[in-house]
């Protein structure tokens, strides 16, 4: 279905959704807002679509990639996919799944856009209503340029160009919030695990969801 015809559809006003996205940006702060280096917990939140559902699971990992706890809700889709506003879709469910850990990460990998969305990326915009550190990491990016290995949108650089393993296409790494452009690449990079292409946060929270995926369809079938 066509963009437009999603928007009449599911009556969603786009053009305020535009608005509120770019209010929310301007409370992002790229910088810093702890010292990484002695993070202890990383956690890692995906979803996965099944029919009229999204299967969205977390995980919370230690330093040494053993996972502390992983937990998953399944919801009922109520936004469609309309490209630039995934968190209208996916950030409800998100939340329910962190709320059900018991010990929150110091940081979260999302594989989607951060900064350099063009007004609000879906890292940038759990960050805000999780209040936690975010990075995002995407295999592709909306309307920006790359230069070097930067990634820049008016001119300004928003992320980082990364090729974590010989051969590999490369990701782009962006702070969500409560982060900088260099630190975001600097821990993307540290928890690179060969053969794996993807930090392994992410890789952790992909293996969770397909170990649990039929299981979850099963059940809902009965």
């Amino acid at each position: 279905m066509e963009k437009e015809e999603l928007i009449k559809k599911y009556s969603i006003d786009i053009e305020k959704l535009k608005k509120e996205q770019e209010k929310l940006a301007k409370s992002l702060e790229i910088k810093d807002k702890i010292d990484f280096s002695l993070v202890e917990k990383y956690g890692a939140v995906y979803s996965i679509f099944i029919k009229n559902k999204m299967l969205c699971g977390i995980i919370v990992c230690n330093k040494d990639f053993e996972i502390t706890e992983q937990d998953y809700v399944l919801e009922k889709v109520k936004f469609p996919y309309i490209a630039e506003f995934r968190a209208y879709r996916e950030l409800p469910a998100m939340m329910e799944v962190l709320n059900k850990i018991n010990e929150k990460p110091d940081i979260i990998f999302v594989q989607a856009l951060g900064i350099t969305h063009p007004r609000l990326g879906l890292a940038s915009h759990f960050s805000l209503a999780s209040g936690i550190p975010v990075i995002g990491i995407s295999d592709a990016i909306i309307g920006s340029e790359i230069k070097d290995d930067n990634v820049l949108r008016n001119n300004k650089k928003v992320g980082k160009v990364f090729v974590s393993k010989p051969g590999a296409r490369p990701i782009y790494v962006s702070p969500g919030n409560q982060i900088s452009i260099e630190t975001s690449l600097k821990i993307t990079s540290q928890l690179i695990k060969l053969p794996h292409k993807y930090p392994e946060p992410i890789y952790l929270v992909h293996k969770y969801l397909s170990s649990i995926e039929n299981e979850v369809i099963d059940k809902e079938n009965q």
